[in-house]
């Protein structure tokens, strides 16, 4: 399994930064989700089309690559869909021309299915599954909002009729939101696993708290346990979401202790078989 961080943890660090620290630390990828006070990666300008194959060739260069490329795309509300397939169209094409696996969508940001229609996200994740197709890209569905509960994913993902459809297990969002063991989640969800986000928290005072990976209560090795033993060979990302929470411990702290850590539980899941 190889090892990457989103940049969702340090918004304020440059991409010189951000490059430095994954070399540094030992990073295979990066997984990109804005850089300062640009959320949105297609209009960085490490990405345009006049900085674009430096940029790669300066990632191949020191062995790293892009895991991924995170839009905010949400499919799941009819008043927003046209523009959420736009921008989904949009990191597509960017990560085609960097030659990024992996884009991620999702179908909302809250847990409340109320005001979700299902119908259309089916018909919008398969019209961005079919734009990416002969681009050799796979949008991914998030296990976040209604779809931490992996069983209603799992429903879902059997109506789309894409071969590159796949799903990102947050591991954290169905044990710690639907209270779902990683064998229920697994057995919904690992025929299409392509992508995983690693992110660690406890119920302190009644309030979640989020805490560097092993200081937490997520079962995180039995995670990888689990999909190890089921030939998941891809990419474990590091969400910290500094961005939205900036009293998150320091990004450098962070990454350090991340990669570290996990490093730790590979060789011993290895060690297991």
């Amino acid at each position: 399994m190889k090892l990457a961080f989103s940049t969702v943890g340090c918004p304020d660090w440059t991409f010189d930064e951000i490059f430095a620290a994954a070399v540094d630390f030992g990073y295979d990828a990066i997984e990109i989700r804005g850089m300062g006070n640009e959320i949105c990666a297609p209009k960085l300008k490490i990405f345009s089309d006049f900085s674009i194959d430096s940029t790669m060739e300066k990632l191949r260069n020191s062995n790293l690559t892009i895991s991924m490329f995170t839009s905010n795309s949400v499919i799941g509300f009819p008043d927003i869909v046209e523009e959420a397939k736009k921008e989904a169209f949009d990191y597509i094409d960017l990560a085609y021309k960097a030659g990024v696996p992996f884009v991620r969508v999702f179908i909302s940001p809250r847990p409340e299915a109320d005001e979700i229609d299902m119908n259309c996200a089916v018909s919008a994740y398969s019209e961005i599954c079919e734009y990416a197709k002969d681009k050799k890209v796979t949008p991914l569905i998030e296990t976040n909002g209604v779809f931490a509960d992996s069983k209603v994913l799992a429903e879902f993902m059997r109506r789309i009729d894409c071969e590159n459809k796949g799903v990102l297990w947050d591991v954290h969002h169905p044990y710690r939101f639907f209270n779902e063991a990683p064998e229920y989640t697994f057995e919904n969800i690992g025929g299409y696993l392509k992508y995983m986000h690693i992110k660690d928290s406890v119920y302190h005072s009644g309030k979640l708290e989020y805490r560097m990976v092993g200081y937490g209560d997520v079962p995180i090795y039995d995670i990888l346990k689990l999909v190890s033993d089921g030939g998941y060979s891809g990419f474990l990302s590091l969400e910290w979401t500094k961005r939205w929470l900036p009293e998150l411990q320091e990004p450098g702290i962070v990454f350090s202790h991340y990669i570290n850590y996990m490093r730790d539980l590979i060789e011993e899941v290895g060690k297991s078989k």
